[in-house]
């Protein structure tokens, strides 16, 4: 019997692709899964994982929580892959050379970012493919404008030449300039269908909300798949669509069943975070989503916003300050259904939507671990899928186990995987893929984050295998794991 490297014995094995679900052992050689057999395999080392459920390694296809500190929050969470896609870096080639020189425990990748090359182009802002520039200048009503021909040309050679860098795709942050002319967002979608691979859009707001704008939001996206052909997909549809949810799904399941490709992702929290100086949380637009100032929590203080000239205060001295928005209210009937909806939408990936840590000071030592209690963030961060397990299978059965397992695996890696052959090789429990596992108890796998305590990580995932290498080992953390490696197209 031939003994490999790395054999995960008697465990509950889930393939998506494949439909296996059943107890397998599971042999991993040189980074890659060498077999999965029915029959026991030797190795030179074997781990029990009887009891214990091996699935792909989760693929988070919305981290903005791209050091190492955020990324090591996330495999604990059982993720082995954390892109930053929907806002995106410019220039990627800055941001795929940082990653590399510092390591990362997970594997990475990044869109490029239609805001970044329109506030290099609109506003003068030097990019330097870091999010911190971004969330600086959020509120900045310069790169929020209308752009004439040329200024969109530019943009878009922007794009193009990330893409030709390996860039995942487009992220489009355009509910963040609502005022931009929707030619240009239809513009953005025939260069990434062009490129064959995906835009990733938060959304304008809704017509239904916001009479003012120039196309609704969720029309908006639908209607560039339809005209141009490229794949949309509509991030975090349960934040930007608030109460609106089932109207925004019945849209787009009925473009889907026209033969436009519109994929879509939620996380299972009421409260989005974003930069508090973001052109939709002005005090005079609050109400066209039903909210005030105290809807608003601000991270570094932890205080609810009390009113409109606080607002403004913070809006203007910390334009990029984390703030909560507090759009569903998770303790009430409606609003948690509304949210398990957005969850269990046929084909809806889980994506967590993880924000950078605040630190509440001088961040320590990059490589420092256990992180300080003075770091904060969302609980998104450290907390999506277990909460995402814990809810839609075990307390709501929204989902089956395997399912579950689909969402934040397979459906993930093949969002991807036409324009990006690297992630084929991810999301699947098969020889020859990627050993990217990840090893969990589905009886106690379970969020401990909270809006208080946002970095508590989640409990029940036992291994977690980036490559081949244990980051995480009966639920510890290998701090000096460091096996992460770049996803390009």
């Amino acid at each position: 019997m031939a003994e490999h490297e790395l054999v995960l014995s008697g465990g509950r094995v889930i393939d998506p692709e494949t439909g296996l679900d059943g107890r397998r052992d599971v042999a991993v050689e040189n980074g890659r899964i060498a077999a999965v057999s029915e029959a026991p395999l030797a190795g030179r080392e074997v781990v029990d994982v009887s009891g214990l459920v091996v699935a792909p390694g989760l693929i988070d296809l919305h981290s903005h929580g791209q050091g190492v500190a955020e990324q090591r929050l996330q495999v604990l969470d059982g993720v082995t892959t954390a892109l930053e896609l929907e806002a995106g870096i410019h220039p990627v080639a800055s941001a795929y050379r940082r990653a590399a020189a510092e390591g990362r425990p997970v594997n990475y990748g990044f869109a490029t970012s239609w805001a970044l090359a329109r506030m290099g182009e609109l506003a003068g802002i030097a990019t330097d493919g870091e999010l911190g520039v971004l969330l600086a200048h959020l509120g900045d009503p310069e790169w929020q404008r209308p752009a004439d021909r040329a200024t969109t040309d530019r943009i878009l050679a922007r794009l193009r030449t990330d893409l030709a860098d390996g860039a995942l795709g487009i992220g489009v942050l355009v509910g963040y300039a609502p005022g931009s002319d929707p030619a240009e967002y239809l513009a953005v979608a025939r260069l990434a269908a062009d490129a064959g691979r995906p835009t990733f859009t938060h959304a304008r707001g809704l017509v239904a909300d916001d009479p003012q704008t120039p196309v609704d939001g969720a029309e908006e996206i639908v209607r560039a798949a339809a005209e141009t052909g490229a794949h949309m997909h509509y991030c975090h549809l349960n934040s930007t669509s608030g109460r609106r949810i089932d109207d925004v799904l019945a849209l787009v399941a009925r473009a889907r069943a026209e033969g436009a490709r519109v994929t879509t992702e939620a996380y299972p929290y009421g409260a989005g975070m974003t930069g508090i100086g973001a052109v939709f949380l002005a005090p005079d637009r609050l109400a066209l989503r039903g909210m005030t100032p105290q809807s608003i929590g601000y991270l570094p203080t932890g205080e609810r916003v009390a009113d409109a000239a606080r607002l403004e205060e913070l809006r203007r001295t910390d334009p990029g300050g984390l703030a909560f928005i507090h759009t569903l209210d998770e303790d009430d009937p409606a609003d948690a259904g509304r949210l398990t909806r957005a969850l269990a939408f046929p084909d809806a990936a889980f994506a967590s939507d993880a924000m950078p840590l605040h630190w509440g000071g001088e961040p320590p030592e990059p490589y420092a671990w256990p992180l300080p209690e003075r770091a904060v963030s969302h609980p998104r961060g450290a907390g999506t899928f277990g909460r995402a397990f814990r809810m839609t299978v075990r307390e709501q059965r929204a989902l089956g186990l395997a399912e579950a397992v689909r969402r934040c695996t397979l459906v993930p890696a093949d969002i991807l995987g036409p324009g990006v052959p690297a992630m084929r090789q991810k999301g699947r429990v098969q020889p020859g893929r990627d050993a990217d596992l990840t090893v969990f108890d589905a009886e106690s796998v379970s969020d401990q984050a909270t809006y208080t305590a946002t970095t508590r990580t989640s409990t029940g995932f036992r291994h977690v295998l980036v490559n081949g290498v244990f980051v995480v080992r009966d639920g510890e953390l290998d701090a000096a794991a460091l096996p992460g490696r770049p996803v390009r197209a």
